[in-house]
């Protein structure tokens, strides 16, 4: 990473306390981690709409809506991978300084960078949520038709088959989807979230 030269951080004169307040909640990340067809998106997408619809503010970053714009120049090399979760982490930390609860739905299979984005969210400000299905679940849930590619050699780098995920350790919420239907886990999650903000 290139340091820059001359730059100066420059205080304001409103405090996330003061946001916070007048939103009504605190700024939480919410970071919905797992394997491609494992139901992040399908969870995130049903769960920003449910908090809207109780008044809260909250949006929700995709892992593939992001990289159509922000992370457009990234691959799937480990260093892209790393970098488009850098990213988002920065992005999310100033969402969540501004008050928001914001839904963060990347496979990032790299502990090291969950733990990077917990460190830029701040204590008290990041939940990581462990979206676990096992890997023949999401082949044959396949939505997008990405793990026949991959096993047919039309993807490399592909997580889970020909590039590694690592599951997370010691996750704020465990949502089990081949166990858990999508509206159970939509619930489990919504518990957590009014409960934390």
């Amino acid at each position: 990473m290139v340091k820059r030269e001359n730059i100066v951080w420059h205080n304001g004169k409103v405090n996330p306390e003061q946001r916070r307040g007048l939103l009504g909640q605190k700024g939480l990340v919410v970071w919905l981690t797992g394997l491609s067809g494992s139901g992040k998106s399908t969870i995130a997408v049903e769960v920003e709409k449910r908090l809207l619809e109780e008044g809260y503010w909250v949006y929700r970053l995709d892992g593939d809506n992001v990289r159509h714009g922000l992370n457009s120049d990234l691959g799937f090399s480990d260093a892209d991978r790393d970098e488009n979760i850098r990213r988002i982490a920065e992005v999310s930390a100033l969402f969540a300084d501004a008050g928001m609860i914001t839904l963060v739905s990347f496979i990032s299979p790299f502990r090291k960078m969950r733990q990077f984005a917990r460190e830029k969210a701040g204590a008290g400000h990041f939940a990581e949520v462990f979206v676990r299905a096992d890997l023949e679940t999401c082949a044959r849930r396949d939505p997008k038709g990405l793990y026949e590619k991959a096993k047919n050699g039309e993807i490399s780098d592909f997580t889970g088959i020909s590039s590694p995920y690592e599951e997370p350790e010691d996750p704020e919420l465990l949502l089990d989807t081949t166990r858990m239907s999508v509206d159970e886990s939509v619930e489990h999650l919504l518990d957590y979230i009014r409960i934390v903000v």
